[in-house]
C-alpha cells in the first residue's frame, strides 16, 4: 500500500447543509481529513490535481490520501466502519455499498442528493448507492462493456454500419462468421456479466428481494430467454463453454486476427493493440445492442462510489470534499483524461473525441448493477451463474439448470452458502 499526502481545505460556505453534523467552525485549529482511494482507479495524478485546487480555495486543513489495494478491501472497510476509527471519505466499489450499510457506519446523504445533481446520476452507480430508499454512496465514475469490432472485417463483409438491435447483431455476426478461418465473435461460455445484461433486457434479474429475503432468480422464463440469446451469440464463435473471459485473456484471443467482435470495456483496446500493433487503426466500438433499435442493451455498470463514515469528526468537511470530486469540473476532467463514464448523463460531451468512451457512455444509459444484497460478494466468489451457463451450453434445460443455480444463489445470499 502506498501513501501520499497533500495539503488542502478549510471549510468555506456550506451553511445550511448537514444540519446537526459536526462543523469546522471559523477559527478552529487545523484539521486532518483522512481519505482512502483505490489503486487502479482514477490514479494519484488526478487526485493530486484535484486536492491542489481544494488547497488553494480552502487552506488550513491537511488531507491525507491513502491508496488502498482492492484485494481484501471489503474486510478492511468493514473493520474501519465497525470500529469507528476509520477515514473520513472512502472510495468503494459501487456494488459494495449495501455490504457496508449493514455495519451502520455510513452517513446517510439522502438530504444532499439534490445539491449533488443526483437527478442526473448514471443509474448503474446511483441505484446501488441507495439502500432501502436512503442514499449512502455518491457516484464517482463508471465503466461498462461495449462491443469492440474489426472495422476491416466489417468492410470486407460488406457491413456498412454497426448493428442497431439484437436481431441485426445476430445477422451481422452470422455474416462475419461465414468467412473461412474467422470467428464472428469471441464469447466464452462463462462471461456472466454479459449474460446479466441479456437477462435484464428480458425483464429478469439474477436475484430478487422480498420482505428482506433474497432469492436467486435464474429459474424464470426471463432468465431462460436471456440465456437463449447468449447461446445463439456464443455459438457464432469458438469461445470455450467452460471458461470465462480471463481464461484465456479474451484480448489476447482477439488480437490473433481471426476474431471480428469482442464484448469488453473500451480500455481493452490498448491491450489488444499491445498484443498486435497492426490492429491500431482497425478497431471500432459500438454499444451492446438492445432488443429495439435506438435503445442500447442493458449492461453491467462497474465503477466507484464515495461514502462518508458516520464516525468522521468533520462530516461537513468530508461532504465538501466529496462534492468537489463529483462536481462538473472534476467529472469532466475524469471523463476526458481517463476515458471513464462521468457520474452524470448530462456530461457525456466530455468524451466526444474518444470513440470507445462515446460508445460506453451511450451504453451507460441502460446500465445496471448487481443485486444489492450485502452478501452478493459470496455469489461471485464461487459463481453458480457460470455453472448455469456451461450447463445450458452443454444441452441442459435452462429452467432446470436455472433452478439449481437459483438455489445456490439463495443459499449464498442468506449466508448459508
Amino acid at each position: 500500500m502506498s501513501t501520499f499526502t497533500v495539503r488542502a481545505v478549510g471549510l468555506g460556505a456550506a451553511a445550511g447543509l448537514l444540519v446537526g453534523c459536526s462543523v469546522l467552525s471559523p477559527g478552529s485549529d487545523d484539521r486532518v481529513l483522512e481519505v482512502w482511494m483505490m489503486n487502479h482507479s482514477v490514479g494519484e495524478a488526478f487526485i493530486d490535481k484535484a486536492v491542489a485546487e481544494f488547497e488553494d480555495e480552502n487552506p488550513g486543513v491537511e488531507v491525507r490520501v491513502t491508496i488502498q489495494e482492492w484485494g481484501g478491501i471489503g474486510e478492511k472497510v468493514t473493520a474501519a466502519l465497525t470500529s469507528g476509527d476509520g477515514p473520513d471519505v472512502i472510495e468503494v466499489g459501487n456494488t459494495q455499498v449495501a455490504q457496508y450499510v449493514t455495519t451502520d457506519g455510513l452517513a446517510d446523504l439522502t438530504g444532499q442528493v439534490v445539491s449533488l445533481s443526483g437527478d442526473d446520476w448514471v443509474p448503474g452507480l446511483a441505484d446501488p448507492g441507495q439502500v432501502y430508499g436512503h442514499q449512502y454512496g455518491v457516484p464517482f465514475y463508471a465503466a461498462n462493456r461495449v462491443v469492440i469490432y474489426r472495422t476491416d472485417h466489417f468492410e470486407e463483409a460488406g457491413i456498412e454500419s454497426p448493428p442497431e438491435d439484437r436481431e441485426e447483431w445476430l445477422s451481422v455476426t452470422e455474416q462475419l462468421d461465414e468467412v473461412p478461418g474467422r470467428q464472428g465473435i469471441y464469447l466464452p461460455g462463462q462471461n456472466w456479466y454479459v449474460l446479466a445484461g441479456f437477462i435484464w433486457d428480458e425483464g429478469g434479474d439474477l436475484a430478487v428481494e422480498s420482505g428482506g429475503v433474497w432469492q436467486g432468480a435464474l429459474d424464470t422464463p426471463q432468465a431462460a430467454a436471456g440465456m437463449e440469446f447468449y447461446e445463439q451469440l456464443q455459438r457464432l464463435g469458438d469461445g470455450p463453454i467452460d471458461a470465462d473471459e480471463a481464461n484465456p485473456a479474451h484480448e489476447e484471443v482477439f488480437a490473433q486476427n481471426e476474431v471480428s467482435q469482442l464484448i469488453t470495456t473500451p480500455g481493452s483496446a490498448q491491450a489488444i493493440v499491445e498484443a498486435n500493433p497492426q490492429l491500431e487503426d482497425k478497431l471500432g466500438f459500438f454499444p451492446v445492442p438492445g432488443k429495439e433499435a435506438g435503445t442500447p442493451g442493458a449492461v453491467f455498470t462497474g465503477g466507484s462510489n464515495l461514502v462518508i463514515p458516520d464516525a468522521t469528526d468533520d462530516l461537513r468537511l468530508a461532504y465538501e470534499f466529496v462534492k468537489m470530486l463529483t462536481g462538473d469540473k472534476w467529472q469532466t476532467e475524469l471523463a476526458s483524461s481517463l476515458s471513464l463514464v462521468p457520474n452524470r448523463v448530462t456530461l457525456s460531451d466530455a468524451v466526444q473525441d474518444d470513440p470507445g468512451a462515446v460508445a460506453m457512455v451511450e451504453g451507460a444509459r441502460n446500465g445496471r448493477a448487481t443485486p444489492q444484497s450485502p452478501h452478493w460478494a459470496s455469489v461471485e466468489e464461487d459463481n453458480p451463474i457460470k455453472e448455469f451457463q456451461t450447463a445450458v451450453l452443454r444441452g441442459a434445460d435452462p429452467e432446470v439448470a436455472g433452478t439449481a443455480a437459483s438455489e445456490a444463489i439463495t443459499a449464498r445470499l442468506s449466508g448459508r452458502g
